[in-house]
């Protein structure tokens, strides 16, 4: 997302629900992603699940007029709710013509479909951690795990409960993973007034070489600087920190996240893990578990 040109878009999946209203709000107070294509994405089911076998019997012609009235009622309930997303959007100033709005009906599955979607020349995926619908037809929250594991192109944003955007913190522990999600922010924060931590955590199994580790750690915290300013982010916002003897780094970032009033969690998809592939249990999965009131980028 460098540059933060005209041309870059950004995917944002809903589902109905009030919770996936806070990824909306979260997105409106990014003035960054105001230069930005957004599309707004649901997927929905026109057949309710009980009817999609009820082709097959006699009774189906009897409930085909039921069926046509619960389509149209749901069809229209979330063209309403999209259109309310649409408008947190507007009156924060994203221009109209920036914020289009997609309707997708279900096809290979919903984890899928928005997968499918985001391999269509998007920047980042921007999905709700959870959310029960009140548009009965649709749901997004069970497949939020399916999207971290499936997306390995582009960032993904999980967003949690009313966080704010002004204050970052990049989890860093030197790795390209963590570097790629350092250069991710100042490509797309450079020149903005963002306040960005960069934490360091040390486990209790590493204080018998903390010297070396302390070494390793300096250097690190020197290059990603060095990045962070030359995208434009003034040295004065960006601090450093090392937190040591953490039982679990997952833990200690989520902990000093939300002590620190970060409502932004930065991690690559690998760097904070040996584990080549992500899943629940990485400490990068184990953030997103944990960060219920914070958004957490994940950078692939």
């Amino acid at each position: 997302m460098a540059g933060k040109s005209k041309g870059e878009r950004l995917l944002l999946a809903l589902d109905g629900s009030d919770a996936a209203f806070e990824t909306v709000k979260y997105v409106s107070r990014m003035d960054p992603l105001k230069s930005i294509q957004m599309l707004l994405f649901a997927v929905f089911s026109k057949i309710r699940e009980s009817y999609w076998d009820l082709e097959k019997e006699p009774v189906y012609n009897r409930k085909l007029g039921e069926i046509r009235a619960w389509e149209t009622r749901r069809e229209t309930e979330l063209e309403d709710y999209m259109r309310k997303a649409k408008k947190i959007l507007l009156d924060s100033g994203f221009p109209k013509e920036s914020v289009d709005i997609k309707l997708h009906e279900r096809n290979k599955g919903i984890a899928r479909d928005i997968i499918n979607e985001a391999k269509k020349g998007y920047d980042a995926l921007v999905v709700g951690r959870k959310g029960v619908s009140r548009v009965r037809g649709i749901v997004l929250g069970s497949v939020a795990t399916k999207l971290l594991e499936g997306i390995s192109t582009i960032p993904v944003w999980m967003i949690g409960r009313g966080p704010r955007p002004k204050k970052i913190l990049i989890a860093l522990d030197g790795s390209e993973g963590s570097l790629r999600a350092v250069d991710y922010v100042g490509a797309l924060l450079g020149g903005f007034q963002y306040e960005i931590s960069l934490t360091n955590v040390m486990r209790d199994e590493e204080k018998d070489r903390i010297a070396k580790v302390e070494h390793f750690t300096a250097r690190a915290f020197d290059d990603a600087i060095e990045r962070l300013t030359v995208s434009g982010i003034a040295r004065t916002r960006i601090s450093t920190q090392v937190i040591t003897g953490a039982p679990s780094r997952a833990q200690a970032i989520v902990k000093e996240a939300t002590q620190g009033g970060y409502g932004t969690i930065v991690v690559g998809k690998r760097g904070l893990s040996d584990v080549r592939d992500f899943h629940m249990g990485t400490v990068t999965g184990k953030v997103v578990q944990l960060a219920t009131g914070q958004a957490v980028w994940v950078v692939n």
